[in-house]
């Protein structure tokens, strides 16, 4: 089945006066899922950096750029949208970025996240910050993709990435613009983090080297497991040339995400990378920053042969046809899904999956493109 029929689908199930169970345009299901949340889950989601200048500038990035569609191009009904990257098949080119500490939106946290997506064969990218630790994320999910946040231990960070690739993940994605938290005013608001609760480290506190380092289990003091792993999380001495030895540590292609910069992509090409994620944590980490789409084009150019996927500010199908547009060679879905999640659990999810894919479907076609390849810079016009 195409993913647009889920138009269809929508529309027929009208005629026995059975509408969709949650939002479909992204605003209104975001307004949903905040009014779901609690005041600390709603800021913690919802927020970003300082004035959330750099937020505003991903959206806006995506008005500056209009889709300009051709017409009588013989497209056909039945397109398909799929695509391999690194290895991973996938039915679009769209993963479910990582985003942590999803129990405080619902308590199946990563779990309906890893389901809703397998059964639609969406691939997950897990985040280090997760509620559950990757391996019982396994047990549910299809294909599927590790976030690193690479912490002061390096044998604690050779462990994450050994899991990870025991448990069947396809890739290593290793966040760098991460290496401390940003100010965050609606989190400072509540005096909220969620880590100071042993909310978000589940895999530290599932991990051999860790454990190995506690004078007491975590089920017997998870105080002082907290402590530990605060001192623990984030190597802000990280440079590019330790990237190589993150390579020694597995056999998984790493992805570098969080880059911006032209050079730092050149840099991520030196050292070996597989890919390259342009992302800026969806305005999260430095306030007043560009937006993400405006620096996609100068990372991919950066990139050479690499594959870059686009991450920050995606909501509609629009917004994926302009950022593949540019270049990337798939998006990252994150926020939004979190809003699903927030409101039905699994069927919230898939429910944003599905939306999200059909609205991809038809902006691709009605735009006058039979397949993702098609899409260039000349499908779209900037505007001043």
């Amino acid at each position: 089945m195409a993913f647009a029929d889920y138009q269809h689908e929508v529309y027929l199930n009208g005629l026995g006066d059975e509408t969709p169970a949650f939002p479909v345009g992204w605003r209104d299901l975001e307004a949903a899922a905040f009014a779901a949340m609690s005041p600390q889950a709603k800021g913690y989601v919802g927020g970003g950096a300082g004035g959330e200048e750099t937020m505003r500038a991903n959206r806006e990035a995506f008005d500056r750029w209009r889709i300009l569609p051709k017409m009588l191009r013989g497209i056909p009904a039945q397109r398909d949208l799929s695509t391999t990257i690194l290895g991973t098949p996938m039915p679009a080119p769209v993963l479910l970025g990582p985003v942590g500490v999803l129990e405080i939106v619902h308590p199946d946290k990563e779990l309906a996240v890893a389901r809703a997506a397998k059964a639609l064969g969406v691939p997950i990218i897990l985040s280090t910050a997760a509620t559950t630790s990757m391996e019982l994320v396994a047990e549910v999910a299809g294909p599927r993709w590790y976030q690193l946040y690479w912490p002061k231990s390096r044998d604690l960070a050779a462990s994450f990435v050994q899991r990870a690739e025991q448990a069947g993940y396809e890739a290593i994605v290793f966040t760098v613009d991460t290496w401390q938290l940003a100010w965050r005013p609606r989190d400072l608001d509540t005096a909220y983090l969620p880590f100071l609760k042993g909310q978000g480290i589940a895999q530290y506190l599932s991990d051999p080297v860790f454990r190995s380092q506690l004078a007491e289990s975590p089920e017997e003091d998870l105080g002082a497991a907290v402590l530990h792993w605060s001192g623990l999380f984030a190597d802000p001495s990280l440079t590019w040339d330790d990237v190589a030895w993150l390579r020694d540590q597995t056999s998984l292609p790493i992805v570098i995400k969080g880059v911006q910069h032209p050079d730092d992509a050149r840099r991520a090409v030196d050292v070996g990378a597989a890919g390259i994620i342009c992302s800026n944590h969806g305005g999260r980490q430095v306030d007043g920053a560009v937006g993400s789409l405006d620096a996609l084009p100068g990372v991919v150019e950066g990139a050479g042969d690499l594959p870059v996927l686009f991450d920050s500010g995606i909501r509609t199908g629009a917004d994926a046809v302009k950022a593949l547009a540019l270049g990337a060679s798939a998006v990252l879905l994150a926020r939004p899904y979190v809003y699903g999640l927030a409101l039905g659990g699994e069927a919230g999810v898939r429910h944003v999956l599905r939306t999200f894919l059909a609205d991809l479907d038809l902006q691709l076609g009605l735009s006058g493109h039979a397949s993702v390849g098609e899409l260039s810079t000349t499908s779209l016009v900037r505007q001043a």
